[in-house]
Order: structure tokens, then sequence, then C-alpha cells
């Protein structure tokens, strides 16, 4: 699958100018356009229980307070994807066909960020979403949420800071599972034109000893050469997993994302939870 098409909601705070910038590196790398989605509070929404003993000049000033923030916010976004435009070279384009260095556009929107990422994403072959962390607002994990699990779309997670490079050394974190699988194919762009790429498997009796091998001869059939890693199973994977990726280099770790199953959740959303909460590279991951 190329990757032609990329989606990044961005809400005005620094939080999201990492996803923006690398939203941006994947657009300049792989020449494919790239939509920045700034969805604007509808200032009624923000206003809780409206009439629940509150006087009207209580209501009116809190909507004005809402209305002055989502003007301020947007103004916000505007900036960092003018910045981001520039320093890229992205050229600003709303229709078809693709420049030959990639292009971009802004759209803009009221509603819920969650709600609009859900349904634009579904026609993007990439979604770019921010990292939350634990000063975030609670509306990025309801996003990014969104991204994983309603768009049916490999979903790249930006760390907090832009990273210098992103595909240069890839991380395949490896079970076998359907997960892993879409991730992987979602990645094949970016796998191809790496210069390494390392599988990862954790020892547990769900991997079994031929999982890395089969993966590495179909990385060989696109012509890529992959190193195999063995990590020791456990409930550290996640940290393991991260550790490991710092150890060899990568700049982009690849990955199943955790299933909605409550039983298969025990066993693979703990990994899952961990990467998102503490990776310091861009994951890529597919549900």
């Amino acid at each position: 699958m190329s990757i032609k098409t990329i989606l990044v909601p961005v809400d005005g705070t620094e939080t999201s100018r990492a996803a923006l910038d690398v939203a941006f590196m994947v657009g300049r790398d792989l020449v494919a356009h790239v939509d920045v989605l700034h969805v604007a509070t509808d200032s009624k929404d923000a206003v809780p229980l409206l009439g629940e003993g509150m006087s009207a000049a209580i209501i009116e000033e809190m909507i004005q307070l809402a209305e002055n923030e989502s003007s301020e916010r947007t103004a916000r976004a505007v900036a960092m994807y003018e910045d981001a435009r520039n320093r890229f070279g992205l050229d600003a384009q709303e229709a078809p066909p693709l420049g030959d260095g990639g292009s971009t556009a802004l759209i803009q929107c009221v509603g819920r960020e969650d709600e609009m990422t859900a349904a634009r994403g579904r026609l993007a072959d990439l979604v770019v979403a921010t990292r939350p962390t634990a000063q975030s607002e609670a509306t990025l994990t309801m996003t990014i949420n969104a991204a994983l699990f309603e768009t049916g779309r490999p979903v790249l997670v930006a760390p907090p800071k832009t990273p210098e490079t992103l595909g240069k050394k890839i991380a395949v974190s490896w079970n076998g599972s359907a997960e892993a699988s879409r991730a992987v194919a979602a990645a094949m762009p970016l796998i191809v034109r790496s210069q390494g790429v390392v599988i990862m498997t954790a020892e547990n009796d769900r991997t079994l000893s031929e999982v890395a091998p089969e993966l590495a001869t179909y990385f060989a059939w696109h012509g890529v050469n992959a190193e195999i890693r063995s990590l020791p199973g456990g409930s550290q994977v996640g940290h393991v997993l991260l550790e490991d990726c710092l150890a060899v280099g990568a700049d982009l770790l690849v990955m199943g994302a955790y299933t909605h199953s409550r039983m298969l959740q025990l066993i693979l959303g703990g990994v899952t939870k961990h990467v998102l909460a503490s990776a310091e590279l861009p994951v890529l991951m597919a549900h």
C-alpha cells in the first residue's frame, strides 16, 4: 500500500506541534498530501449543564470565554500550519493531482475533534496523532482512540518532541498477530526506504519461534534485510521494547494496537498502553 494522503488533527496547543511536524516529514519524504485538520469547539458544547442553576448572564459569559479561547487556538493552529508548511516546503493545494514535492491543505470546521478525526480519517492512508501525556487534555486521548479504533486506518503516534529523523532505523514489534501484520503492511512504504530494520519478538508461550524468521523472509522479498532480536517476556515487555528501540537507535517503532476484546486486552493492552504513555519516538500502530 502506498501512502498518498495523510490526516493530522491540530488543536493549536504546543502538544500538537510535533504531530504536525511528523506528518509533514512523512508527506515530504513519501511525496504525499497532508490534510491538517483543525476542529474549533462549539461554544455551546463547552458550557456544561446549561440552565442548571446558572443565570443567563453567567451562561453568556461562559460562552464568550469559550469562544475567545477557541479563536485563540484557531489562530495558533493556523500559525503552526503556515510555519510547518514553509519549513518542510510543501505546496498549499486543496485538490489533486499531487505535485512533485508533496502538498498540504488546512481544513477548518466546528465540532468535536474525535468525531471529525474518525470521519475524515477513513479516507486517509495514514492518520498522525499526538501522544497524550500526563498534562494533556482528555480530548487528546479521545482523538487518538478514535483514530485507532474508528477509522480502520493505520495511526502514526508522534512523541511530545519533534524527532530529528523518521524511518532511517525501524524497529518492528512482531508476534504474528493480525494487528501486527496490518501495522507492517501500512509501514512498508517507510520500511523499503529505511537504512535498517530490526524485528523484535518477546519470549513467551504465545510467540512461536519461527514468526520472526518468517517476517524476515517477507521483508527479504521486498529487498529489505532485517535483523532479529529476542526480548525477555513478562510484565515489563513494553518497557523493555522501548529500551531496546533506544539501544539500537531506532527512530520509528511499528506495532499492532491493543484489541477491544477484554480477554486479549489483558495480554496485549499493557504493552500498548505503556508505549502510548512513554514512547519518545514515533510509533506506527494498526488495529
